[in-house]
């Protein structure tokens, strides 16, 4: 579910807990796209048969595809009004720490860990995990930073 606030609003959500995105199918297609748009075509994402043999048992999404469904999901669980531009700042320690299988399920836990001033906006730290269904580990934990311009 989406939150929704002013951007008079920003600076207090140090602390918010926005909850978890929609789940998501990682499925062969979407990995191949990714690899098309990288240059990645290893055997372990592109050829489910091989990778059946693999040490994974199944094809898996390469983990900056895993980390880059971080943006569709931020735009899930939160949305500022009365802003100008948003903009994706970057990423701090990012740890790839579960492979994502073709045919899982994928979502995004976010908290807002820090709400800092920037020129012009704010910038706030989201303590980001994106989870495999019925997993036991995390897929994919970062720190996303992300700028709000009024």
């Amino acid at each position: 579910m989406t939150t929704t606030v002013a951007y008079a609003d920003v600076a207090g959500l140090a602390g918010t807990d926005l909850g978890w995105s929609d789940w998501l199918e990682v499925t062969q297609d979407r990995i191949q796209l990714f690899a098309d748009a990288t240059d990645d075509q290893q055997w372990i994402h592109v050829d489910p048969e091989r990778a059946a043999d693999g040490p994974f048992g199944a094809a898996i999404a390469h983990g900056f595809l895993t980390l880059s469904l971080a943006v569709k999901f931020w735009t899930e669980l939160l949305d500022v009004d009365g802003v100008t531009t948003k903009v994706n700042y970057g990423l701090d320690k990012v740890r790839f720490i579960s492979p994502v299988k073709v045919g899982s399920r994928v979502r995004m836990n976010a908290v807002v860990a820090e709400v800092t001033e920037v020129p012009g906006g704010h910038q706030l730290a989201v303590d980001q995990t994106i989870e495999i269904e019925g997993g036991t580990k995390p897929a994919v934990v970062a720190r996303g930073l992300y700028r709000f311009y009024a």
